[in-house]
């Protein structure tokens, strides 16, 4: 008897399964919910980046028509407990972060009080009947400015306004700067950014009449929500369900823990009433996370072939006015871990500051410290390259870790080791698609007739998929690493995955279903996924830094052969012969070589649950559950180029092309995966070019409030991007994936500010400050022909 074809989704283009209903609006999300008897809570948010709170009247927002109750912070002091960070690097001062202010505010937007009407417009209404009496304090939003001896001190237990130091390391930096022909001096910024989500946060709090509570809310991380909220709140973990329905984005900000997520379970116990919040634009510009916000100052020792002997970089995190949940590991961990990038630079010194502002607080957005730390080794190469006047691709290959070193642990250091990779793969693929040097050649004709075109390169790595458990516990990461995946097979064979990670728009129904397919050999229809609710789904760890198909996707993996697995032993009872003598593919349990009808994954789970012909000592059922912990963290990588035109008269950007070519491991879906890469890629194209949050730097005002003062580039601003991918399969989980959603986040700025310092390079310019907006380029442009200094 011939064995049929083996069933392959691994790899397939598939599209997203989940599509339909959004397209069809039929998403369902937050604020779509509406209870019996639901509440509206309204936050009245501080106008001062710094006050004390003299006092607060509420006299005139409790007798408005239509309020339940109107609350201060004093009112709540001591029956909420304080936001607690659960990423608290060894060493760290943590400051108190009440969930309303009660003596003090810290930032434009923080909790001040909070109304609870009958509808959410009499609710916004009645917070402006509070008043609030303040005695306005100085204010210090830069980072720079908040290290000074004379600034103001936000927190009386971290003095200087830094709460954490931080040194990483390697070789000697001090022999390397001795021996190098020459030191080049940089200092760089990776400006503040507002993680604009297509759908604001939002949370329903429903009470229940067995005492427990249900929370819908927009979460990355069900399991963690609810371990948080149940102990600040001070309410079971096993009375608190966190339902997470369709989410409309998230990139980081919405793994975070904030006020109004405990104040609605808070709220909707003591009234015994489910009560819902919404945030405006405006609310979600000034309360919600920011990301990024650092400075770097470079010093870079070379030869003067462009070899790098050493680096030695400086760097202040801002992390805003408190510590958000992983804000210490940011500016820390995350960043100058990675600096040196994708290059042997062995001789390496880092230090950073983690830097209390009167700002919104700073926490992951899209990459978190990897996006930083990968702008500072690229930020470096690109100088050394126009320093010396040396082709950028030439100074890269002659800097690169080759293939022959890994597994490679930059520097020496004791935290990264980059586990696979092919980097002169991945350059030469992306010179050939992007035709290199037939557009260096058009670059440099049409220069001679006043047209300023530019190419950039950027190469990275970095590791993602946190794991595992034991190692995260030494930097202070009050989470494990692992990931969970139960596989349940009904009686019809049909096949339900309960996964712990959580979609945010990602397409895990599809790729998740992928993975197990594979193993199973049963058809994708006959697969479900379940996803965000702590009540249906086992404890898990959710989705953030890459790590879905890394850990989630081999958590899947792992349950499935386990399914496979029993029932072999199954079948092999039902066909009477040794277990060793069957095979299974495309859903069939056969014996090689011989006549015997072969048996259907469906009769073999029919089987597991009527129990008949189970072998001696083998429970019914095909239900296996995993909590897989990698043993350690995939390293992907790649190149990205850019093809400018920049106007030195107007200066505005044109993106002529982008290739990228990223190397993230086994592809699962490589539909999914390049659409990952163009999202990442658009991000970081908006943070090189249009994004960047102002703050006025002596009252502490937000100056980009809304969207009409924030630029969030639109779809004729974005280029055509030719994702290509190579595959270097990672030896740190059985899949072989490394993580692809955060790739082009961390490319893409280096990338864009080189193609742009590129085309204006023959005014002189070699450096410009994110973002390079047309204002920026324009005056860099008169001071160079004017013969300003740069």
């Amino acid at each position: 008897m011939t064995e049929p074809a083996a069933i392959k989704y691994v790899g397939q283009p598939l599209r997203r399964r989940e599509d339909f209903k959004f397209i069809t609006g039929k998403g369902r999300y937050t604020d779509d919910m509406k209870a019996p008897g639901m509440l509206h809570m309204a936050v009245l948010r501080s106008p001062h980046a710094h006050a004390v709170i003299k006092h607060i009247d509420l006299s005139a927002a409790q007798a408005a028509p239509g309020v339940r109750v109107a609350l201060s912070g004093t009112d709540l002091a001591g029956k909420i407990s304080s936001i607690v960070p659960n990423w608290i690097i060894p060493g760290t001062k943590v400051p108190d972060r009440p969930v309303v202010a009660v003596d003090r505010v810290r930032f434009v937007g923080e909790c001040v009080a909070l109304v609870v009407a009958e509808t959410q417009a009499t609710a916004h209404d009645a917070i402006g009947l509070i008043d609030v009496n303040y005695e306005v304090l100085p204010a210090v939003v830069d980072e720079e400015a908040a290290i000074k001896p004379d600034a103001p001190q936000l927190h009386d237990n971290v003095p200087n306004n830094v709460t954490t130091l931080y040194k990483i390391g390697g070789g000697n930096y001090k022999k390397a700067a001795s021996e190098a022909d020459q030191i080049i001096n940089l200092r760089i910024v990776n400006n503040r950014l507002i993680p604009t989500c297509l759908e604001t946060r939002s949370i329903l709090a429903e009470p229940n009449a067995d005492g427990t509570l249900t929370l819908n809310i927009q979460s990355q991380v069900p399991h963690m929500h609810r371990r948080w909220i149940a102990d600040a709140v001070g309410i079971s973990e096993h009375k608190l369900r966190i339902v997470a329905p369709d989410i409309g984005g998230g990139f980081g900000a919405k793994m975070h823990l904030y006020p109004e997520e405990l104040l609605c379970p808070y709220l909707a116990r003591q009234l015994d009433v489910p009560v819902k919040w919404w945030e405006s634009r405006s609310e979600s510009h000034q309360s919600t996370n920011h990301g990024r916000a650092h400075i770097e100052n470079l010093e870079i020792a070379i030869r003067n072939d462009g070899k790098i002997l050493g680096l030695k970089v400086e760097t202040l995190g801002n992390v805003g006015a408190y510590l958000s949940n992983m804000a210490t590991g940011g500016p820390t961990v995350n960043t100058v871990n990675f600096g040196t990038g994708a290059y042997k630079i062995e001789n390496y010194e880092a230090f950073s500051r983690v830097v209390v502002t009167n700002t919104v607080p700073v926490d992951a957005y899209r990459g978190y410290g990897r996006p930083e730390g990968g702008y500072i080794a690229e930020r470096a190469i690109d100088a050394v390259a126009r320093h010396l006047n040396l082709d950028q691709v030439d100074v890269r290959r002659r800097n690169f870790i080759q293939s022959a070193d890994f597994p490679y642990r930059p520097y020496n250091g004791p935290a990264v080791i980059y586990d696979s990779g092919d980097y002169e793969g991945c350059l030469a693929k992306a010179m050939e698609a992007f035709k290199y040097e037939a557009r260096s050649r058009e670059r440099d004709a049409l220069r001679a007739k006043g047209r300023y075109r530019g190419i950039g390169v950027a190469a990275y790595t970095h590791m993602c998929g946190m794991a595992p458990s034991r190692r995260l516990s030494l930097i202070g990461f009050n989470r494990g690493g692992w990931e969970s995946a139960r596989v349940s097979i009904d009686s019809s064979g049909r096949a339900t995955i309960y996964s712990g990670s959580m979609s945010q728009g990602h397409g895990h129904n599809t790729s998740l279903a992928q993975i197990a397919a594979d193993i199973l050999q049963i058809p994708i229809e006959n697969i479900d996924i379940v996803q965000g609710d702590t009540r249906q789904v086992q404890a898990g760890h959710g989705t953030f830094n890459s790590r879905s198909m890394a850990v989630g996707g081999s958590s899947v993996h792992v349950s499935s052969q386990r399914i496979v697995a029993k029932a072999k032993k199954i079948a092999a009872s039902m066909l009477e012969v040794d277990e060793k003598d069957v095979s299974y593919r495309a859903g069939k349990f056969s014996i090689p070589g011989t006549d015997v009808s072969p048996l259907s994954f469906r009769d073999v789970a029919r089987m597991a649950y009527v129990g008949s012909k189970l072998p001696d000592g083998l429970e019914p059922g095909l239900d296996e559950t995993v909590f897989y912990d990698p043993t350690g963290m995939g390293s992907p990588s790649g190149i990205h180029m850019a093809y400018v035109e920049v106007d030195p008269e107007t200066g505005i950007v044109d993106i002529l092309d982008y290739v990228a070519v990223d190397d993230v491991g086994t592809i699962i879906n490589p539909l999914l995966a390049a659409g990952q890469i163009h999202g990442g890629v658009v991000q970081g194209i908006a943070q090189a070019l249009y994004e960047e949050v102002s703050y006025d730097p002596d009252t502490g005002q937000l100056m980009t409030g809304s969207l009409l003062d924030y630029a969030v580039p639109r779809a004729e601003h974005v280029p055509n991007i030719q994702s290509l991918f190579q595959e270097t399969p990672s030896p740190t989980n059985p899949i072989g994936v490394k993580g692809v959603g955060e790739s082009g986040s961390i490319a893409a700025p280096p990338c864009m500010v080189h193609a742009v310092l590129d085309a204006l390079s023959p005014f002189g310019i070699s450096h410009l400050d994110m973002p390079m907006t047309p204002p920026r380029i324009w005056s860099a442009v008169q001071n160079a022909r004017s013969g300003a200094s740069q």
